[in-house]
């Protein structure tokens, strides 16, 4: 084989993660800058791909560079591998993962590889502590066990506990050395017990395998589900570091511990770091025992101390970042055993990153990178007291559909969840699945809790929209509506109950919790805001309905409003009447004389969008005509039935029966967008007079021109634009016309039918802007509901045929290729063709450095994503500019 993929960690410096893995690269950079260091190798991430290609087998030519890098390890270090010369100190490793990027907790770790009889005690002979080497023995065995045979640890757990148990021993330390002995045979007992076969004690055969398990772990089912929430891609894989072992439960002066070089949680410049004495670093990390503050290590070795404090700042003096360290002193020699850039709280991010742009050490876009624009969910949003959060217990998880927190008391339906909520009782509105009926309840809930659906269902859309938090597709909870009861793991819950819901993950917990307000107003968020804007070169606009939520937007900093759905506004009680007798109508005169009942209200609704923009520069204000089917808007329950046929003079009959008439087996599919304006134009005229008259209102009031958008969705031809265009045209030239003023005004499309998109070149020739709808666009490309597709996706997920949600990162092979395709064509006929985008993915960071790449003018979000869209707008720009160098 002369392809290379065992790489020494000095001999491997510059070759960057993607070969190496992050902590490979990390471990060759520190060696090349003087940290010291355990000497090894790293089995590179190519030889993960290999691994898997040779179905799930390591060829023996990787095996022979795999042994090789251990004889040279051996010649480093002076120790022998396996104990094969008795005069030698046995060579010990650690065999960890290593991801390109940080996946802390998700893959697998062996440490004190090459313990055996004979190798045991030669290491207590030669360290004089023969307590010592036993412990390191029993730690191998059980985690090799749990590690490479992929054997849960209970059952060793549980004997270590009994004769700490029988001996009234508080700590792992009080186990006597005779002790140690008696459980290591006890280990080794349960090993052949289990696997039918001794425990192996050939060091290399031992090696093998665990760099086997290491690789395997690359696709254990929690480094999967990692994998997706963080877009990290499968084909990646994942090296393998192994490393010669140092002691911290060596002797008194040993031990090991976690530092960072500024505080994770506030971003503080101050070094966070814990020690604990007489351990391995499995001890700190799984929290097996509770270490002490640094100042212990100053106290007991103030010279180690120093040289540690010098070497962090070392290390974030090189890599220009906070870095999370993992160190260990054996024998009063100091070791770092990784260095990596730290997880921090978004608080500290911005800290951080402002902090270093002050101290010199980064520039303004540099700064601009370092903030993850998901991160600043938690900022905007109410969140539980962490305190509190420590001592609870989830009694469900879901999907953690819209961040922040909730709580209330629980009620079962819209109805039930106003009428408490007007009272000033704060609820939780629970329901297998939201429908657009549930708006009112959901605005008068503190939080949404829902048995089905997924990251994209209605509830998670709305909630967004609202910075209500929202959990779907809580499996765990069993609702039924009709007892108003929720059932989770056996316990019934009703109305006079509390629930606590935490939207940034998912978790359900009972009772109340207490609740931390959000600081938008801290000048960190204030400043970085304000960096992003000055880098960024797409708009920011919000998907607002109400004055509310575009409020709400304009603070965060919107640009403007890139879609209003006029079809929330008719749910309103002062509305679905005259919504539903037009819908019942029969006749055109009918019809006309309910929307002529309904025109004031959405004018006044348009109104308190304009004026809600009132300080931006531009009044920027894109209104999409009435979209779903008209069955959504008319009753489904037997008494709200009756009650419309009655107000009507109706009978129930003919109610059902229209109800049934206008029911469509595929609604994504039928009667809905501009197809109603097609079979009943006088919506379209309605609309258009309501958005033009609140425009020339608002133009009056503010002093400021504005040029309504009118939005036509759903178009899939030429011909059906210019019909439904012309509605338009002819009834908002006639309301100015009517009140005598100069305005303009634009007429565009929602593209979201693949055909649209294909016959893009076309449609320019009358639209004059595109919003590209992804959500539709996304479900008619690949043929699936998002409400439905949750029910199989999964099966897609665990046979690696998708890697993440295209509902939540935008397909960038299928529906990115239309996207591209449409904009290029439709800026082929219209140089000036606008281009936006207002489905969920305009709030989510991995697509919006792709709208920016293919050149759209601006993405639209829900209020609380404008912040993070703002971020993530400025770091696309960024990096399309350092890609373009």
């Amino acid at each position: 084989m002369s392809k290379k993929y065992v790489y020494l960690f000095n001999e491997a410096y510059g070759l960057g993660k993607e070969l190496l893995g992050g902590k490979g690269a990390g471990l060759a950079e520190m060696t090349h800058i003087g940290v010291p260091i355990p000497q090894g190798f790293t089995v590179s991430t190519e030889a993960c791909t290999l691994y898997y290609d040779s179905g799930k087998m390591m060829p023996e030519e990787l095996i022979a560079q795999i042994d090789a890098g251990i004889r040279a390890v051996e010649e480093q270090t002076g120790k022998t591998f396996g104990g094969a010369d008795p005069e030698k100190m046995p060579l010990l490793v650690s065999v960890r993962s290593g991801a390109r990027v940080s996946m802390p907790g998700m893959m697998d770790t062996i440490l004190n590889l090459g313990l055996n009889d004979v190798t045991v005690k030669k290491l207590a002979e030669l360290s004089g502590n023969e307590r010592f080497a036993y412990d390191s023995y029993r730690r191998f065995i059980l985690m090799f066990t749990n590690i490479a045979k992929g054997h849960p640890r209970t059952n060793m757990d549980a004997m270590l506990e009994k004769i700490k148990e029988d001996n009234g021993y508080k700590l792992d330390t009080e186990v006597t050395c005779e002790q140690l002995k008696v459980l290591v045979s006890d280990y080794k007992a349960y090993y052949k017990e289990t696997f039918g076969e001794e425990f192996p004690t050939n060091a290399y055969d031992q090696l093998h395998e665990a760099v086997t398990a290491v690789f395997r772990s690359w696709d254990n089912p929690r480094a999967n589900v990692y994998r997706k929430m963080n877009s990290i891609p499968y084909e990646w894989g994942t090296a393998v570091n192994v490393q010669s072992m140092v002691f911290g439960n060596l002797n008194e002066n040993s031990g090991t511990g976690v530092a960072f070089s500024r505080d994770p949680s506030t971003g503080a410049k101050q070094v966070y770091a814990e020690y604990l004495p007489q351990a391995q670093g499995e001890d700190v990390v799984a929290g097996i025992r509770t270490p002490f503050h640094i100042d212990y290590l100053k106290d007991q070795m103030p010279d180690v101390y120093a040289q540690f404090e010098r070497t962090i700042k070392a290390m974030e003096e090189h890599y220009k970042d906070m870095q999370d360290m993992e160190y260990t002193v054996e024998n009063g020699k100091l070791f770092f055993l990784q260095t990596r850039n730290g997880k921090r709280t978004a608080a500290a991010a911005l800290q951080i990153a402002l902090d270093l742009l002050d101290e010199g050490k980064i520039t303004e876009d540099e700064a601009v990178l370092r903030v993850e624009p998901k991160l600043l969910d938690s900022l905007l949003h109410p969140t539980f007291d962490t305190k509190e959060l420590k001592k609870a217990t989830p009694i469900g998880v879901g999907n953690p559909a819209s961040p922040g927190a909730g709580v209330g008391h629980l009620s079962f339906n819209a109805k039930d969840a106003e009428e408490r909520h007007s009272k000033g009782e704060k609820v939780i509105l629970v329901r297998a699945e939201t429908s657009p009926e549930d708006i009112e309840g959901m605005v008068a809930s503190e939080g949404i809790l829902t048995m089905r659906g997924g990251m994209t269902s209605h509830a998670a859309v709305v909630a967004r929209g609202m910075g209500k938090c929202c959990i779907t597709g809580c499996s765990a909870a069993i609702v039924n509506e009709e007892k108003e009861t929720v059932t989770i793991n056996g316990k019934v819950y009703g109305k006079g109950d509390t629930l606590s819901l935490d939207g940034s993950t998912g978790s359900v917990y009972e009772g109340s919790m207490k609740l931390v307000p959000a600081d938008t107003k801290a000048g960190n968020f204030g400043r970085m805001m304000k960096l992003a804007d000055k880098y960024r070169r797409l708009s920011i606009r919000t998907n607002a309905d109400t004055p509310k939520d575009a409020i709400q937007a304009a603070e965060f900093g919107a640009d403007g409003i890139g879609l209003c759905r006029t079809e929330h506004m008719f749910f309103n009680k002062d509305r679905i009447f005259h919504m539903r007798r037009m819908i019942l109508a029969d006749t055109l005169e009918q019809r006309e004389e309910a929307l002529a009942e309904l025109l004031p209200y959405q004018r006044d609704d348009f109104y308190g969008l304009y004026m809600s923009m009132k300080d931006l520069k531009h009044i920027n204000v894109n209104v999409r005509l009435l979209d779903p089917p008209l069955h959504e808007f008319l009753p489904q329950e037997e008494d709200k039935i009756e009650e419309l046929a009655k107000s009507l003079n109706k009978s129930v009959k003919e109610i059902k029966d229209r109800i049934e008439y206008l029911h469509e087996f595929n609604p994504m599919m039928g009667h809905r967008g501009c197809r109603l304006d097609v079979t009943y134009p006088e919506i379209g005229r309605m609309q258009t007079r309501a958005i033009i008259e609140a425009a020339i209102k608002a133009s009056k009031d503010t002093g400021k021109d504005i040029e309504p958008e009118i939005m036509i969705p759903l178009t899939l031809d030429l011909k059906e634009f210019k019909f439904v265009k012309a509605i338009i045209t002819a009834e908002a030239d006639k309301v100015i016309a009517e009140n005598g003023v100069n305005m303009k005004y634009h007429v565009g499309t929602m593209i979201e039918i693949p055909r649209a998109a294909l016959l893009s070149g076309e449609i320019a020739k009358e639209a004059e802007f595109y919003s590209f709808g992804t959500n539709d666009l996304t479900q008619m490309t690949f043929g699936f509901s998002r409400d439905d597709a949750s029910k199989f996706l999964g099966s897609y997920y665990d046979n690696k045929i998708f890697e993440e949600d295209p509902f939540q990162h935008v397909d960038q092979k299928g529906v990115g290729k239309l996207i591209k395709m449409a904009v290029k064509d439709g800026r082929t006929t219209r140089p000036e063709l606008l281009c936006g985008v207002c489905g969920e993915h305009g709030g989510d960071p991995e697509s919006i450095q792709f709208f920016n790449e293919v050149g759209l003018d601006y993405v639209s979000c829900s209020p609380f994503r404008v912040p993070i869209a703002r971020l993530a707008a400025a770091q696309a720009e960024i990096l399309l500019k350092r890609k373009a160098k």
